[in-house]
This record gives C-alpha cells, structure tokens and sequence, in this order.
C-alpha cells in the first residue's frame, strides 16, 4: 500500500504525458517535459518569496542551457548516425 501512496505521488508532483509523436524525438520530449516541470517549480518558488526573482531568473536560464545543448547534441547524434547509415 506504501508504494501506491508513493507512486501517486511521483505521478502527481512529475506528470508525464504520453509522446505519440516520431521516435527520434522521444528523448528530447522527455528532456521538455522535465524542463516545464523544473521551470513550474522554480515559478511557484519565486512567487511564494522562497527564492528572488533574480535566482529564479538565473536558474531558469541554466536550465534553458541545458536543454538547447541537449537538443543540439541529440540534432548532431541524429545527423551522424544519418549520415553513417547511408555509407552503408
């Protein structure tokens, strides 16, 4: 019964939707979805004065960084193995 409590909380506090759409985007979708829930964190603690305005801003920005290099470095991955499949 403790991990049901605690599997509808993981699924209440982290949602995560289905991805319906082509497979070799599947990671960055879940790399958006964390992106999104992190950014709805980071909001809600800025708006109940845990943390400044300026710490949320930064934060966010790291967390934008994060997420452009991995969606480059998953761009770059999909071009070479593209580019290795035709040698082929």
């Amino acid at each position: 019964m403790k991990d049901a409590h605690l599997t509808d909380k993981q699924s209440f506090l982290y949602p995560r939707s289905h991805y319906y759409g082509h497979p070799a985007n599947l990671v960055f979708n879940a790399n958006l979805q964390e992106f999104a829930q992190r950014v709805g964190i980071i909001a809600s603690l800025e708006t109940a004065g845990k943390i400044s305005s300026g710490e949320a801003y930064s934060k966010i920005e790291l967390l934008w960084e994060q997420l452009t290099s991995s969606m480059q470095a998953l761009t770059s991955d999909a071009i070479t193995t593209k580019a290795s499949a035709s040698y082929f």
